[in-house]
């Protein structure tokens, strides 16, 4: 993962309407700074969420046809019995008519398809739980704004203090979270962002084959929890499971070391087709216990398999001062460091 800055230091570097590709997209950082540069944009991610909301951040409504979705429905808005009503979680986590305005917009919302419905989707999701006791745009209890506690570790700790769900309304949140987001204009550009496996962009994105100049990217990182288990209350808004899954769940390539540079291996593979003769690529990569040495051994290998000639140009290390896991939990075990790489890649 990394920020905005991240992306304009090393898009700074191509050429004017460069083709930039992220293959694992999260959050939309890349294909939305590229864009605003002045570049055309695609991102591919496996994670729902993701999706959203890099697709929100590549193609932008207009404010008024946010506003105007949103007033259409408040007035359909009507209540339902839902087993989530009487679940302990649930119940502690938002009040009632909170919930109950959730689980309808979640109903109503047809964000795969729609680019409003997109856009107020990721706004949701970005709404539906953070520190509330702080801010008044936010859905719920008391939790972290950057992972979705579990729930009995959230039940507990709401007990052990005694917090009880905030009254909020979800569509004046909503009204004052677009306005928020609309005091800068959005991208003249828009994107292209596909739900899919990574290992599969060049099926997935066919119309771009030998188009691509840059690749900018962030894969999931080594031995740390991922994005879905991390994120599973918003991936749940989506349309997902109300219960977080397991970071192992029939899945071991991020945590078993020859299975996770194998998937890489497969996913410079899948892109490959993508790029032109020569492209550059640069990579964001961290792992409990991966050193620089390891990381840059693991990449070029896998690298080497997609492309004639690879080229490390350079190599740094930055540490991870607030990451995710210690902004709630300051003693957690999480990576450490990050490490950046930038390859130049020949066809």
């Amino acid at each position: 993962m990394f920020p905005e800055a991240f992306v304009r230091k090393h898009l700074s570097l191509a050429e004017e309407n460069s083709v930039v590709l992220d293959c694992f997209s999260g959050r939309g950082t890349t294909v939305f700074e590229a864009l605003q540069m002045g570049h055309e944009a695609l991102g591919v991610d496996v994670n729902p969420l993701a999706v959203c909301v890099s697709r929100a951040k590549s193609k932008a409504p207009s404010i008024g046809a946010i506003r105007a979705r949103l007033d259409d429905l408040e007035r359909s808005f009507v209540t339902t019995v839902d087993p989530l009503l009487s679940d302990e979680f649930f119940r502690m986590c938002f009040s009632e008519t909170t919930l109950q305005q959730i689980l309808f917009i979640r109903r109503e919302l047809d964000w795969r398809n729609n680019a409003v419905d997109c856009f107020l989707a990721a706004m949701a999701a970005g709404c539906l739980h953070g520190e509330s006791h702080r801010s008044r745009r936010v859905f719920s209890n008391r939790m972290p704004r950057t992972i979705s506690t579990k729930p009995s570790y959230s039940v507990r700790w709401w007990r052990q203090h005694g917090l009880l769900p905030p009254e909020r309304d979800v569509f004046s949140i909503l009204r004052e979270e677009a306005d928020f987001r609309y005091v800068s204009a959005p991208p003249i550009r828009t994107g292209h962002v596909v739900e899919g496996d990574s290992r599969l962009s060049s099926e997935l994105l066919s119309d771009w084959e030998g188009k691509v100049d840059v690749v900018l990217t962030s894969p999931p990182y080594l031995d740390v929890t991922h994005f879905r288990e991390d994120q599973w209350l918003r991936v749940w808004f989506l349309g997902g499971d109300p219960f977080p899954c397991s970071a192992t769940e029939g899945d071991d390539r991020h945590s078993n070391p020859d299975n996770y540079w194998n998937f890489l291996t497969e996913t410079w593979l899948g892109i490959a087709p993508l790029l032109k003769r020569r492209a550059r690529i640069v990579i964001r990569i961290g792992g409990k216990k991966l050193s620089l040495e390891a990381a840059q051994l693991g990449l070029q290998a896998g690298l080497e398999r997609a492309f004639p000639f690879v080229n490390c140009l350079s190599s740094s290390t930055s540490d991870i001062r607030n990451g995710q896991l210690r902004s709630f939990r300051p003693n957690a075990e999480g990576t450490r460091r990050e490490f950046d790489f930038v390859f130049e890649a020949v066809k």
